[in-house]
């Protein structure tokens, strides 16, 4: 249980206060979009369940991606910051968020990461949220998109068991689909409760180990950066920003 949002549960965070905490983020959630839409940065809210294989994946989209463009990454666990580590062998710039006993990244804890980190030398930063398939989607960031990776390991039902998260999913990576010979489990069975609850689903079947499905994944981040370019304000749904921090 987190205890700094009360998860939802309105006997240890009163209903109001919740609200309150969910207005304020959203507040300095525009506050990021206006600055990486200023800066012509694709961020990217990476979310799913602990050891869905979220760094893999964007150890993968380093090996391609490096000698093209600059990415950058934001890493969250409760602790360590191994994750950071990793992606930092891998080529990507990062710094890790230890967020303690929160479940969930939220804006002002991306907004201070941002003055610690370089953030306007990258064309791509990732944001690679805490593993959880509950919080983190309730809470904006800032990102241009939501990206959910889910295992193959997960099982086939966890879309329907979790439907928020995958609701507001731009895209969702079915990830190492290179153990699915080694698996009682059924693909298509997870794309179908997938198409269930994301409303305009999206999809690819990718696995870091074989490179399998990065093809398709790099071109949509390329095609969602060339977007970015052409309409960055349309992006960033922007409001008159005064360039101040908010209190």
């Amino acid at each position: 249980m987190c205890d700094s949002c009360g998860c939802g549960d309105h006997e240890l965070v009163p209903v109001e206060i919740q609200q309150k905490i969910l207005v304020e983020n959203d507040r300095t959630a525009a506050h990021n979009r206006a600055h990486f839409a200023e800066g012509g940065v694709l961020a990217i809210n990476l979310m799913g369940s602990p050891g869905a294989g979220k760094t893999a994946v964007l150890e993968r989209t380093a090996t391609a991606f490096t000698q093209r463009f600059r990415l950058g990454a934001i890493t969250a666990d409760l602790a360590t910051d191994r994750d950071a580590l990793r992606l930092n062998r891998a080529g990507i710039p990062s710094l890790a968020i230890t967020t303690g006993t929160a479940c969930h990244l939220d804006a002002r804890m991306v907004h201070d990461a941002l003055h610690q980190f370089p953030w306007r030398d990258v064309e791509y930063l990732f944001i690679e949220n805490v593993g959880n398939l509950v919080c983190p989607a309730v809470y904006d960031l800032g990102q241009a998109f939501n990206v959910v990776a889910l295992s193959v390991t997960e099982g086939e039902d966890k879309p329907l068991k979790y439907p928020t998260m995958f609701h507001k999913a731009d895209l969702v990576l079915i990830t190492k689909h290179d153990l699915v010979p080694h698996l009682e489990v059924d693909v298509a069975a997870i794309e179908d409760a997938i198409r269930r609850v994301m409303p305009d689903p999206k999809v690819f079947v990718v696995s870091a180990r074989t490179g399998e499905g990065f093809e398709r994944w790099l071109k949509w981040l390329e095609a969602r950066r060339e977007e970015l370019l052409v309409k960055p304000r349309a992006h960033a749904h922007l409001r008159p920003h005064p360039h101040v921090h908010p209190s």
